[in-house]
């Protein structure tokens, strides 16, 4: 028998949220580490707000929802709020019930400042990788490092000389013929994000206003352990990757793999000098490797360089599903909290399948 086309709603509902999420949905078990997580750091948010005056939307429903923005590939948070207007999953994770009034997108921006003079990504982020270690999850011996190109939220137009006042004409970008004009770091900067470098990730790629984000993976399940987002400079990949590295070094010698780009006499003697092992790809197009037959010949170095590789899809994960091909913030600082929550966000979706399949 054919149903009617009814259009009266009825008035009332008794059908909880609760009840509408699927008992194996993955933002389940999600939901479950970011309240433990976030419990943990509930000090912390205490210390970021005033004792007195309105309460503020809690900062926890803020963070859930930002969240569900990198989860989701929501490119802004104007849509993020018009899905959490209708979208009932979405309320339920963030904490909303069916009859809460959802905030003003502008609600992110008056609060990212707070959150970041706080380092609440910083935070967010130990957090994850510590119940990470708590669980099991991490290895303490064997490491990658690489970095990767972020392409900033500016133009090549934007990339004018120092010199140069950036007139405007009619309230648009002037008409400018860029060919065959030098254009350096060193002499020329973007009017948009002045923290962008103009760079190329090798020859025969475009060159791009770009900051350069690293990860520091330990290579047992491929968990993020450490990141910096720093200037697009030719030696921000190695020092970076010292910086790191040595948060995790002196308990025991470890081994860290990278790609041919670290191959450098200094690079691996600084490795050498804090206990680590270099497990670096062999550059030999050119000159003479630095990684010498005495660390090649160990089975070990074959593993890292295999393993090495899946770095890869940490960073493919970061640009397609948590959008961060392009950023969208201007600025150092304000890209690196994204970059580092979105590490965070990986993490998690990381080990909510590790902790799964590691149940009986």
């Amino acid at each position: 028998m054919r149903g009617n086309d009814n259009h009266q709603q009825a008035m009332f509902s008794y059908v909880s949220l609760e009840s509408r999420v699927p008992a194996d949905h993955p933002l389940r078990s999600i939901r479950r580490l970011v309240d433990q997580i976030l419990s943990g750091m509930s000090e912390a948010f205490t210390v970021m707000y005033s004792r007195t005056g309105r309460p503020s939307i809690a900062p926890e429903r803020l963070l859930r929802g930002l969240l569900l923005q990198v989860l989701y590939t929501i490119r802004s948070e104007r849509l993020l709020m018009e899905q959490l207007d209708y979208n009932m999953l979405f309320r339920w994770f963030v904490g909303l019930s069916m009859d809460d009034a959802v905030w003003d997108h502008s609600t992110f921006t008056k609060n990212r400042d707070r959150f970041l003079e706080s380092d609440v990504a910083g935070g967010f982020f130990s957090a994850v990788v510590s119940r990470a270690g708590e669980a099991g999850l991490l290895s303490d011996e064997h490491f990658t490092v690489d970095g990767t190109l972020i392409e900033a939220w500016a133009s090549l137009k934007s990339f004018r000389s120092k010199d140069d006042g950036g007139t405007v004409s009619n309230g648009h970008n002037r008409s400018v013929d860029f060919h065959g004009e030098t254009r350096r770091n060193d002499t020329h900067e973007s009017t948009t994000d002045r923290d962008a470098r103009l760079y190329r990730k090798g020859k025969g790629k475009e060159s791009r206003l770009s900051f350069m984000g690293h990860a520091l993976m330990e290579n047992w399940h491929g968990l993020v352990v450490d990141t910096r987002l720093t200037l697009a400079t030719g030696v921000a990949e190695r020092e970076a990757a010292l910086e790191m590295v040595s948060g995790v070094s002196g308990r025991k010698r470890i081994t860290l793999g990278a790609d041919k780009g670290y191959d450098t006499a200094d690079f691996v003697d600084s490795l050498r000098q804090l206990a680590v092992t270099p497990h670096v790809a062999r550059n030999d197009t050119r000159r003479r490797s630095a990684i010498d037959n005495r660390t090649v010949r160990h089975p070990g170095y074959a593993v890292s360089q295999r393993l090495r590789k899946r770095i890869e899809e940490i960073f493919g994960w970061i640009k397609t599903v948590g959008n961060l091909r392009k950023t969208r913030h201007r600025g150092l600082a304000r890209v690196d909290w994204v970059f580092t929550f979105t590490a965070a966000a990986y993490n998690l979706v990381r080990m909510r399948t590790l902790l799964e399949t590691s149940l009986p």
